[in-house]
Order: C-alpha cells, then sequence, then structure tokens
C-alpha cells in the first residue's frame, strides 16, 4: 500500500510557505512514491476534511508565489468555533486523519501551530511541524523562513525613509512586526541604519531617546529614524505588565486575580497607537517634526527571498526524509549548518527572545545605535 501523508498551513501566512509546501511534496513523490494531501485552511480543513492532491501539477510553478495555496486560519482543535458554540474537535481531527489512511501530518506554522501539532501527537497522530514565521520567534531552530524576506522589506523600507527624513529635517518612527520578540526591528534597524532602535526586550525610557534625538541635532544630524517593534514598551509599561502576570499567577478564584485580568486586557487595549503616541512625545520632546510609517502587513506578502526559498527547500526535503525515517514528534529546525528534528515536548510553548548579550545588540550599541535604555 503506498504511503500517504497530508500537509497543512496554520496561523500568519508568511513568505515561502508555499516553497515549503512543494519541498515536501516533490520529495515525497518523486523519491519515495507517496501519495500527498494537502488540507485547506489549517487545522479547520482537516476537521472538515476539506482537501486536495499534492501532485506534480498543483506543486509546478509555486516556488516564488507568496503566502500559500493551501490557505490558512488561526483556528485551534480544542477551541474551534462550531456553530455557534466553542467546541473541543481534535477527535474529529484524528478520525479524519484515519479516513485518509494518512501515515503522518506535515504542519506549517510557527509557536501555536507546534502546540496544536503537540495536541494531535499526544492523540496519536504521526505529526512533524515546519518552523515558518516573519518574527523568527520559534524555540528550538535558529531561523525560520519567512523571516529573512521580512527582514528585507523592513531593511528596504528603512532605506527609502532616509531620503524624505533628511529632505525634511524629521524624525520618522517606523514599527515592525514583532509582538514579543525584536529580531525584525533589530535586523532591519542595524540593516537599514537606523538611529534608534526598540524592541520588545528592553523597555525603553523616552527621555533617553529624546536625547539620543538631540545629541544627533547637536552633532549636526538633523533626522532621525527610529525603528520600533509593535510589541516595544516603555519602562513604566513593562512595569505595569509585570505587575499583571504576578497577579494573574496567583489562584484564579481569588479576586484579585480576576482583577488584574481585566486590568491586563485594558492595558492590551491601550497598546493601540503606542507608536503614534510615541512619535508624538518625541515631537514635544525634541521640538522636531515626527512622523509614523507603519509596515503592518506588507511585510508578510510578496516573492519570497531567494534565502527563504533555499531554506524551505532545505527544511522541506529533510521533513520527508525524517517520515521516512519514522521520526514523528518533532519539529524540522537549523542549527548551525546542519537540519535536526528537536522533539516538539521541548520546545512548545517556549519564544526565542533577542538575548540581552546577543551578538547583533552589541553590534547595535558600537555603532551609537540607541537601543532606549541608554543614550547611544
Amino acid at each position: 500500500m503506498t504511503k500517504s501523508i497530508g500537509i497543512l498551513t496554520s496561523g500568519g501566512d508568511c513568505p515561502a510557505l508555499n516553497a515549503a509546501i512543494r519541498a515536501v511534496g516533490k520529495t515525497a513523490v518523486h523519491n519515495y512514491g507517496w501519495s500527498v494531501v494537502g488540507f485547506l485552511n489549517g487545522f479547520r480543513g482537516l476537521m472538515e476534511n476539506r482537501t486536495i492532491a499534492l501532485d506534480g501539477d498543483s506543486l509546478s510553478g509555486i516556488l516564488t508565489v507568496g503566502g500559500t495555496i493551501l490557505g490558512t486560519s488561526r483556528d485551534k482543535p480544542h477551541k474551534m468555533p462550531v456553530g455557534g458554540k466553542v467546541l473541543d474537535m481534535t477527535d474529529a481531527m484524528v478520525e479524519v486523519y484515519h479516513q485518509n489512511h494518512l501515515q503522518a501530518l506535515v504542519c506549517l506554522g510557527g509557536g501555536g501551530t507546534a502546540k496544536n501539532a503537540y495536541r494531535l501527537a499526544q492523540k496519536g497522530i504521526n505529526v512533524i511541524n515546519l518552523p515558518k514565521t516573519i518574527d523568527n520567534d520559534i524555540y528550538g531552530t535558529d531561523i525560520s523562513f519567512g523571516y529573512d524576506t521580512a527582514l528585507s522589506i523592513a531593511t528596504e523600507a528603512i532605506d527609502r525613509l532616509h531620503s524624505t527624513a533628511h529632505s525634511h529635517h524629521r524624525i520618522i518612527v517606523v514599527e515592525t512586526m514583532g509582538h514579543k520578540v525584536g529580531w525584525l526591528a533589530l535586523g532591519a534597524g542595524i540593516g537599514g541604519g537606523a538611529d534608534v532602535v526598540l524592541i520588545p526586550e528592553i523597555p525603553y525610557d523616552v527621555d533617553v531617546v529624546a536625547e539620543a534625538i538631540r545629541q544627533r541635532v547637536r552633532r549636526g544630524k538633523h533626522f532621525s529614524i527610529v525603528a520600533v517593534a509593535e510589541g516595544a514598551l516603555s519602562k513604566n509599561m513593562a512595569k505595569e505588565l509585570q505587575e499583571a502576570h504576578k497577579q494573574m499567577a496567583k489562584d484564579k478564584n481569588n479576586p484579585e486575580a480576576s482583577k488584574a485580568k481585566a486590568r491586563l486586557a485594558d492595558w492590551e487595549s491601550g497598546r493601540v497607537g503606542h507608536t503614534l503616541r510615541l512619535a508624538q512625545q518625541l515631537e514635544e520632546l525634541t521640538g522636531r517634526e515626527s512622523r509614523v510609517t507603519i509596515l503592518g502587513y506588507v511585510q508578510r506578502g510578496g516573492t519570497p527571498t531567494p534565502a527563504d526559498r533555499l531554506l524551505a527547500t532545505r527544511l522541506g526535503t529533510a521533513c520527508a526524509d525524517f517520515i521516512a525515517q519514522d521520526v514523528f514528534g518533532a519539529l524540522v529546525a537549523i542549527r548551525g549548518s546542519e537540519v535536526e528534528a528537536v522533539p516538539l515536548k521541548d520546545i512548545v510553548g517556549k519564544l526565542k527572545y533577542v538575548p540581552v548579550e546577543h551578538s547583533w545588540l552589541k553590534c547595535a550599541r558600537r555603532i551609537g545605535i540607541c537601543m532606549g535604555d541608554e543614550v547611544g
């Protein structure tokens, strides 16, 4: 009997998903003679048994195409909206897996997808996970596909903003994605020549940032580029967040914990427009006109870079090889120059933060970039 495997993409889209699908599928079909099916729209497609055949024709011509030919969603197996209710549909997905006579399920996604894949693994499904995210925050792998393309887009945006900032003697605040980690803002900030880089891992003092900009003016530099991750926090905001999490860690039945949960929700809603407020603060503190550019979803779109295509192809072909070796319940990861299978149980629930002693941070500080905690 021919071996059959399934593939799905889950969570946010990013460049090189199709390159990874292509690599898994081509290796499975041409090298191992397996049949491959794709589930549409993430775990919801697995629940609903909505499939397409991934054969030579469907895998052709997708290497350079952005997004995902399978579609995606953020639906979770154990919290699936169905008929106006939120239900645990994990068992239904296990049933669909067996109905299709699958020997493995390949899940392409970020940290949330890894968690969901691990839940399915605990139900007996042979899962294997491929790391995709523009944030580069997946624990256990040095890099994820999608990051290099987003980094290139964000860096080019900063490149282009230099000319208008210089011409009008303005502060330009550029917001990149990165809700909890700062790899994208840090990489683009260094690569694009930003003067200030603000990331979630280093709470900033707006007075310090303003002083760094004023020092540039005193040196004859009448413009500044501030690269800020969407999840960057001021020191006051970071303190409030820490206190709210401490309260929530208490007994859930404790009234104070309930208050903390509500306070955390209020805090999150208060973050909307944070970058705009930062720009306004800098304008008031420095006396220099400020403008904001929020890159948003443009960082996720378009043709993947050659580096991302190569990475996705390496991970995809290795994924098929691991399946042939009966290696399951793992993340296919890049570590150093090698591809390794890292057990999902070792990575779920963890994020890869920018270490405070990372070489990129040392590099940024040495060339005079202000990280918001001290004047560069």
